[in-house]
């Protein structure tokens, strides 16, 4: 194994999870997506021995490459960026975090029904309006709700998205509570939104306090990642 202290760091990892959950929470359970890039084939099949099933990747190719070389009957989730003339690599990911436009959006909707099977997605959010992150801004959410309500080529599961680097506890958790309303946003809509992907390494516990169902980590379960 590539990291024989692995299972106690994640051992740490949920222990402190139940107890952001007993702080805060919203009744959720929490599903750890380890996040794997930059690192090579042997860390999913890492993570899968002491029980970690969801995997995360950043880039499609990265991804696709370890999938060709891992065993481990993981669960792969894309929660980097997509280019539109890439969504027919979404056929490969049990979910896809990063929904970040409209435009975005269509071409998944044409995917899906081409293949005539929704493709499973989250609304990534952009609340602190980040020029260097994707993402829907506050304002587009309720409109954009009902327009993908109509599309029967992907199936929104909830929202998601990244904290800007550097915010305070206060922004944190509004950061946080904004995916929690949009999730609610859309389920409201008639989406099957249950999932709010929010929380990495260095924020995973207020995340956890505010509601999240799935939180990225890497760093903390892996070390720092190859440049």
């Amino acid at each position: 194994m590539p990291f024989p202290d692995l299972d106690r760091r994640l051992a740490d990892i949920r222990e402190r999870i139940a107890g952001a959950a007993k702080r805060g929470g919203h009744g959720q359970a929490t599903t750890i997506v380890a996040v794997t890039k930059t690192h090579g084939p042997d860390v999913p099949a890492a993570a899968f021995a002491v029980g970690l099933v969801d995997v995360g990747e950043n880039k499609v190719q990265e991804a696709l490459s370890k999938m060709a070389q891992v065993t481990a009957p993981v669960r792969w989730h894309l929660i980097g960026h997509l280019q539109r003339n890439k969504v027919k690599s979404l056929q490969h990911f049990s979910l896809f975090h990063a929904l970040d436009s409209s435009r975005l959006a269509d071409a998944v909707d044409f995917f899906g029904t081409e293949r005539e099977a929704p493709v499973d997605v989250l609304m990534q959010i952009n609340p602190a309006r980040e020029a260097t992150k994707g993402g829907y801004d506050l304002s587009e959410v309720e409109a954009e709700a009902d327009r993908l309500a109509a599309m029967k080529g992907l199936r929104v599961r909830g929202a998601m998205t990244i904290a800007r680097f550097g915010a305070d506890e206060r922004e944190l958790r509004e950061t946080f509570a904004a995916v929690r309303r949009t999730t609610e946003t859309l389920a409201s809509a008639g989406h099957p939104a249950t999932e709010n992907s929010m929380g990495m390494s260095a924020d995973y516990e207020l995340a956890v306090e505010e509601g999240a169902t799935l939180v990225r980590l890497g760093s903390v379960l892996f070390g720092a990642r190859v440049p």
